[in-house]
């Protein structure tokens, strides 16, 4: 799914990539955000650089309810706000710290963020389960290209055949993650079959956006 500044949703994970304090790096639009999950389960999208020197927030770690910079510590909560400077112990840091927030779901064992929080709820998935994420070296198109099939408005693709269901987030630069799903009562051997369907699907649109034929 495309996320330009109007706020709409983008699939940024999955929820079972991010377990309880952990942090990781995630693509909203042109931006990277720093994506993590407190002690108690909820999760947050924060920009991606502390405030203090600018060491990705990614690279942090995550303690109860806050997510800290490694470099020197400085904590923040789920609001952005600066909650503590351990070379500092006795200062309330000034509500002026803190890092941008970002609006974040989860829905279907999706996570989606947003820039500005949209009118509605992301789309629902309909009877299907997320399987895993793959990156791919190729945009939006190239990935048409290589299945033949439409993306709807939702940013899902399937294929006439029926061997793939993708969710799809353009990453910019010509990257797009490609979150894979399956029916939520498919057997291990119809899995299997999707994540090597998915691998497959990897390969060609990445051959054809090195040819630049989907460019």
């Amino acid at each position: 799914m495309s996320c330009d500044t109007t706020g709409c949703w983008t699939p940024v994970a999955l929820s079972s990539d991010l377990p309880p304090l952990a942090v990781m790096p995630a693509r909203l639009g042109t931006e990277t955000v720093a994506l993590w999950r407190s002690a108690s389960g909820s999760v947050s999208a924060s920009a991606d650089r502390c405030p203090h020197r600018g060491m990705r927030l990614s690279h942090g770690f995550v303690r109860g309810e806050s997510l800290s910079c490694i470099y020197h510590g400085w904590s923040y909560g789920q609001e952005g706000n600066c909650l503590k400077i351990p070379a500092h112990p006795g200062l309330a840091p000034p509500d002026s710290i803190r890092v941008a927030t970002f609006t974040v779901t989860e829905q279907d064992g999706v996570i989606w963020a947003a820039t500005v929080k949209p009118p509605a709820d992301p789309p629902r998935l309909q009877g299907l389960v997320p399987l895993r994420s793959i990156s791919v070296a190729a945009d939006l198109e190239a990935i048409r290209t290589a299945t033949g099939a439409k993306i709807d408005a939702d940013g899902v693709l399937s294929t006439q055949d029926g061997s793939l269901c993708l969710l799809l987030s353009d990453q910019g630069n010509g990257e797009t993650l490609m979150h894979v799903l399956v029916a939520d009562d498919a057997c291990p051997t119809k899995r299997i079959d999707a994540s090597r369907a998915a691998e497959a699907l990897r390969r060609q649109a990445e051959g054809l956006a090195n040819q630049g034929v989907a460019a």
